[in-house]
Formats: structure tokens, C-alpha cells, sequence
């Protein structure tokens, strides 16, 4: 059928449907894009830089708290050696000593391993590294601590005179205070990652393209009543 009005051997050119408001704005979906592959060698590298820097810092952390640590008074009679205050607190002090100077250490190495991260990131490798390196720095200060100076009681005892006070060698009493400085690591560096890194935004779909205009030509479809 040809339209009304419309010269002989001319077809009408097909119809066009309308296009409903806002229909150049209706999103397709998309991929994400492939993600790179993770540099497992970069991660590993930062993982051992963690735990040797770590370990290393563990030698100021000791003579650290070699120094600042209270001692337990002894004395000797030349016979036995004796505590001079049974109920004294020193060697739980010492102990809080450990712990507190350990997780000061602990947020340092964290924060400064995020800063240093932060861009390229490490994956698993930072939290690895501050657990381990922190594990290895409390023993590394641990045995520091304990071994300067004289460390035989007997031995010390005999260069004091009689019934005079002297000091013990410092001893870490409460082994579980090695866990301050990676577990005070861990929780900075968590909290960091939490407040600090941006979030990915979502990927928008990508918009059709706009349909084309209407035939001004084509005669509109009858209303229904």
C-alpha cells in the first residue's frame, strides 16, 4: 500500500517506532577488564625485606629495653643468694617493658611498610613479612636482652660483697609478650589499609548510542481510545 497523497511507484519508507523518553540513556552491560597478573617475585622480595629489616631493628629493641628495664634486687649471704623483695613487681614490669617497646616498634615497621606499599601494593606479602619479621625481631631482642652483661648469678654474686644488693640478670619472664610487636603490626597496618586506600569505584556501563531521529514523513500510528 502506498500513502495517501503519495506519488505512484513510490513506496512509503518503512515506519520508524517512537522512541520513548530517556531512551538514549539506557545502559549495556560491560566485562571488567582482564586484571594483571601478580608479580610473585616483587611479593616475595618485599616479604623477606620485611623480615630482615625487622630482624635487624630487633637489635635496637633490645638493647633497648636492656636499658630501660627495672631489675630484681638479690643479695647473697656467701652461702645461697637471695631475692631482697619476694614480692616485688620488677619482673613483671620488665616483662611490660618488652611488650610495650615491642608494639611501638610494631606500629612503625607497619606504618612505614603501608606507606611504602601503598601505591604498587604487595599483596599478602606485607602481612606475612611484619608477622614474621616481627616474631623474629622479638627473639632477636629477647636474646640480646638477656645475654649483655654477666649472666651467671653465682658468678655474679661472688664479685659483691656480703648482704650486699645486686642486681639479676634481666630475664623475659612472660614469653607471649614476643606476639606485641607483630600483632600490634598487623592491627596498624589493617588499619591503615581500612582508612587510608581508596576504594574501586564501580565499573559504569557503557551507554547506547542515541536512536535515530523520527521520520518526520511517516505517519503516526492511530491513538487507541
Amino acid at each position: 500500500m502506498t500513502a495517501p497523497n503519495a506519488p505512484e511507484g513510490h513506496s512509503q519508507p518503512p515506519s520508524v517506532p517512537p522512541v520513548p523518553p530517556g531512551a538514549d540513556q539506557v545502559w549495556a552491560p560491560t566485562t571488567d577488564a582482564p586484571r594483571p597478573r601478580p608479580d610473585y617475585r616483587r611479593e616475595i622480595l618485599v616479604g623477606l625485606a620485611l623480615v630482615v629489616g625487622s630482624a635487624v631493628a630487633g637489635v635496637l629493641f633490645g638493647l633497648l629495653w636492656h636499658a630501660v628495664a627495672p631489675r630484681v634486687p638479690l643479695y647473697s649471704d656467701g652461702t645461697a643468694v637471695y631475692l631482697r623483695d619476694p614480692e616485688g613487681e620488677q619482673q613483671i614490669a620488665a616483662d611490660g617493658w618488652f611488650a610495650l617497646i615491642g608494639g611501638c616498634f610494631g606500629v612503625v615497621t607497619a606504618a612505614l611498610a603501608y606507606w611504602l606499599t601503598r601505591r604498587r601494593g604487595a599483596g599478602l606479602a606485607v602481612p606475612i613479612g611484619l608477622t614474621l619479621g616481627g616474631l623474629a625481631a622479638g627473639w632477636v631482642a629477647w636474646q640480646l636482652g638477656t645475654h649483655l652483661g654477666q649472666t651467671d648469678i653465682l658468678k655474679l654474686a661472688a664479685t659483691v660483697p656480703k648482704n650486699t644488693d645486686f642486681s639479676r640478670p634481666l630475664q623475659l619472664g612472660a614469653k607471649t609478650a614476643i606476639v606485641a610487636w607483630p600483632m600490634a603490626a598487623l592491627l596498624t597496618f589493617l588499619a591503615a589499609t581500612a582508612l587510608f586506600t581508596p576504594k574501586d569505584e564501580p565499573h559504569l556501563p557503557h551507554p547506547l548510542p542515541p536512536q535515530p531521529p523520527l521520520d518526520p514523513r511517516s505517519p503516526q500510528q492511530p491513538q487507541e481510545h
